[in-house]
């Protein structure tokens, strides 16, 4: 594969390649070649992971000591006297729980090509993501290291883990086609760069994966979804795809899009050999069954990932059960808050010795990036011990992410006081959650609000309160762009006393109980409207 790489030193030589590889007549023998070399590097990678599978809390440990070590002499490692550290409990003693607030000044000097501060290689990669309370976007430092030992190992691994499973898969005899985001030069100057991971890894993948996958780069970080999407309908729609990738709601619209143009009743009368389907980001459930509808083959493979813009964590390595093996050697030391200790300053963190099956556990990580015991906001359910394995059970706290759009409740509060100052109305209670797509129509919000003092116009509060949101929030933003994900907000206006009515019919009136605000699936909304019928 590197000799591959050290050839491919232009976008001639790859045309060729692949044009050697999948034109020629002697097809069968490369690939039957290529076949060999993967299942020695399956057999070989499967081995390592035996053995972090045997010996989990050793690999964690030194894991947490060579990632101080390495760090020792950056600027947080002397503030935090790194070289003093000799033990997981050391390190907990000694440096305080971060989130992104308190990283931000660091991370600001970075992204101004400052070095040495959270780590000793050279950072000149930022992965944005949605923002926090104070700002519209996250930047996130991507060291080498972490697109080598965590992100790029967290690929192959995904491939070796399903080859392992499936022995007689053929996806190596067509091509994987990546559904990722743009990549842009950071304003701030020419020497740093920020972008989606998806399309930090595309740009910055071994040439030898462009052998493999389709579109080409140039098509797959395009600024424009919607150009994007035309254009790889148009490219690949005649290329053997046998895998496809990415997060389900944006893989949907392009799945759609190639149905219509294509003409046809489904993708594998478009793409045959089609047999995996790697997914993550937002949860897979709501959309199995239009996938299934539109990839009608009991054969068909579904593979979570849980892959975040801090790091990749977790791979689907049974066929039975969508529980992901939580990686513990990619360069990430993992530790959990207890979930009667989220809300607290100070919190007292568990190794993973520690954990138990079936508690909810806010997620703490420490990277070869230069995040220290960061607190990225997910929390996690552990399904399995023996080895360690979990379930993404949401965020710490209310939120929509059922389309990617990572919407908190933050966001949504700052929104509607927006849509109230300017529309004049003042709200008593709300609450919102997703409408899902379906074939003929893109995702929405929708949000069930009861005002003290209505809005003159509730057309024009609904178009504030959209606007508001993009502006607070980019990844809603994107996900809003041509009304391709996203479709303008639903908002219904709710007699006076329906949620106090609906919180005393669930026994939930006074003390600590408060109307859910935020919901990843429909359970509320859906309650409150029927509610709101029986009693109507």
């Amino acid at each position: 594969m590197y000799q591959i790489q050290e050839l491919c030193s232009s976008h001639f030589l790859i045309k060729i390649i692949k044009w050697i590889i999948f034109e020629s007549r002697a097809i069968k023998k490369i690939m039957a070649l290529f076949n060999s070399i993967v299942s020695w590097v399956i057999k070989k990678r499967i081995h390592q992971i035996d053995l972090f599978l045997q010996y989990p809390h050793d690999v964690q440990e030194e894991w947490i000591t060579r990632l101080v070590d390495t760090a020792r002499n950056t600027e947080w490692g002397k503030k935090y006297g790194y070289k003093s550290i000799k033990s997981s409990h050391a390190y907990k003693e000694q440096v305080p729980i971060q989130d992104y607030d308190s990283l931000k000044p660091y991370i600001s000097r970075l992204r101004k090509t400052e070095q040495n501060i959270l780590w000793p290689t050279e950072i000149k990669l930022f992965s944005r993501s949605s923002g926090t309370t104070a700002d519209k976007s996250k930047f996130i430092p991507v060291s080498q290291e972490a697109l080598e030992e965590c992100h790029f190992k967290a690929g192959k691994d995904v491939l070796t883990i399903y080859c392992n499973n499936n022995p007689d898969t053929e996806m190596f005899s067509g091509k994987s086609l990546t559904l990722g985001g743009s990549n842009q030069i950071n304003d701030l100057n020419n020497d740093s760069y920020y972008g989606d991971l998806s399309a930090i890894l595309i740009k910055n993948s071994p040439y030898w994966v462009e052998l493999i996958r389709t579109p080409e780069r140039s098509i797959a970080l395009l600024d424009e979804f919607e150009k994007k999407i035309k254009e790889i309908q148009r490219t690949t729609r005649k290329e053997n795809v046998t895998t496809i990738a990415g997060v389900p709601s944006w893989m949907l619209i392009l799945m759609k899009h190639v149905l219509d143009k294509s003409g046809k009743d489904n993708l594998l009368e478009v793409w045959p050999n089609l047999e995996l389907f790697i997914h993550g980001g937002i949860n897979f459930g709501p959309y199995r069954e239009q996938y299934e509808k539109l990839i009608p083959s009991a054969d068909m493979n579904y593979m979570e990932t849980y892959s975040a813009t801090e790091g990749f964590f977790g791979i689907q390595d049974q066929k039975d059960s969508d529980d992901m093996l939580l990686m513990l050697d990619y360069g990430i030391y993992y530790e959990f808050i207890p979930r009667d200790e989220m809300e607290k300053e100070d919190p007292k963190t568990l190794s993973l010795s520690e954990v138990v099956v079936g508690e909810t556990y806010a997620l703490v990580i420490s990277t070869n990036a230069g995040l220290w015991r960061y607190k990225i906001g997910d929390t996690v359910r552990f399904t399995s011990l023996s080895p360690y394995r979990v379930q993404v059970a949401g965020r710490i706290k209310h939120f929509i992410n059922a389309f990617g759009e990572e919407l908190i409740i933050d966001n949504a509060e700052q929104a509607l006081s927006i849509a109230c100052k300017k529309s004049g109305a003042v709200i008593t209670e709300y609450t919102a959650g997703p409408i899902y797509m379906s074939r003929e129509k893109a995702g929405a919000h929708e949000w069930l609000i009861e005002f003290e003092k209505s809005p003159g116009d509730l057309v024009y509060f609904t178009e504030i309160l959209d606007n508001a949101l993009k502006a607070i929030n980019s990844d809603y933003e994107a996900k809003r762009s041509g009304n391709m994900t996203l479709q303008a907000p639903v908002v219904h206006e709710m007699p006076k006393g329906i949620f106090f009515d609906w919180m005393k019919s669930r026994g939930k009136l006074g003390g600590q109980h408060k109307v859910p605000r935020l919901s990843n699936d429909r359970k509320y909304v859906e309650d409150i409207l029927k509610r709101h019928a029986a009693i109507a």
